[in-house]
Formats: structure tokens, sequence, C-alpha cells
């Protein structure tokens, strides 16, 4: 009955990563605000109800609710200072992303930072992903989840990791998981005395 399971999960794997790969390539084809989800479920291959149970709206498909495998890895971190807690999570989280996803993830980020409504979409959401990640934080360190030391590394990390994204959409050579560790292990290095 397992194997009936994943099977069924690589299956609903495969259908979202196929609504993905279309839909952006359809966004680079036609621009963002011109590709529809008709447009994108046809070249899917799969029914506009089936797009919308993976990707309730279009702008599903590039703002970011939450990253799973950056809470996964978090949830699993032992005790730490804050910065180091998150700097190891965030390496954890990449390196168990396949180079697609990665890839996947960069062209999503080209597009959260080149088209106005998707900035503004990422900053609603903002608050949602940075309280998940705050309360997990602070179960890992011992502190109240409105304990300052906790705003105080979500924003000092969040505010690196945005920045780093941000360049990382404008130079696609980049490596972007590097630099973001690079980062946090300047910031790791003067925040957690």
């Amino acid at each position: 009955m397992s194997n009936g399971g994943g099977l069924r999960e690589r299956k609903k794997a495969r259908t979202r990563e196929a609504i993905l790969r279309e839909a952006f390539r359809l966004f680079r084809e036609r621009g963002y605000t011109a590709t529809t989800t008709e447009q994108i479920a046809e070249a899917a291959e799969v029914s506009p109800a089936t797009f919308f149970r993976y990707f309730p709206t279009k702008e599903d498909l590039v703002t970011l609710d939450r990253f799973p495998p950056l809470v996964e890895a978090l949830a699993a971190e032992p005790p730490g200072a804050p910065v180091t807690v998150l700097r190891r999570a965030f390496r954890t989280a990449f390196a168990s992303l396949t180079p697609e996803q990665i890839a996947a993830g960069h062209a999503r980020e080209v597009f959260a930072v080149t088209v106005p409504e998707l900035m503004a979409a990422n900053l609603r959401r903002t608050p949602g992903v940075l309280r998940e990640v705050g309360g997990l934080l602070a179960e890992k360190t011992g502190h109240a989840a409105d304990d300052p030391r906790i705003r105080d590394a979500l924003g000092a990390v969040f505010g690196v990791v945005a920045l780093v994204w941000w360049q990382w959409a404008q130079d696609p050579a980049m490596d972007g998981p590097a630099e973001i560790d690079e980062a946090l292990a300047r910031l790791e290095s003067g925040l957690n005395g």
C-alpha cells in the first residue's frame, strides 16, 4: 500500500513540475501578465481544474508562500545560536534540492523581482513565512518567539538572503546557494556573540 502512496506522490510532483516548467516557458515567451492560466494548463497537458488544484492563482506559481525544504531542515536542526541554526538550515535545504529545482527557484526569483505585482504579493506573504520560521527558530534556540534575539536574527538573515536572491536574479551565473552560505557565515561571525 505504501508503494501506491509513493507512486501517487511522484505523479503529483511530476504534474506540479510540468505546470511550473510550462508556466515559466510561457512567461519568458509572452510575459507574465499576458500569459493566462488556461494557456499554462494547455501547455502542461492538464485541465484548468487540475491547474487550480496545484496553484489557486497564477500568482501562486511565482510567489513564496513558504520554503518547505528550509522548514524541514530547520525542524531537524539541533539547538544552537539563532544565526548558526538558520545558516545550517539554509545549507541543508539547498543541499536537498536538485540542480533543476535550484534552477526553477532561480527562475521564480527573476520573475518575483521584475514583475511589480509579484513583488507586492511576496511582501504580503512575508509575515506568514517569518512567523513559521520564527516559531521553529525559537524552539531550536530556547527563546520565546517574541524574543528580540529571534526578531533580530530573522531580520538579519532574511535581509541578507533577500539581497543575495535579488543579485542572483540579476546574475544567473552566480552560485546563489554558495553566496547565501558565505553571506550568512559573515553574519554568523558578527551576530552570534
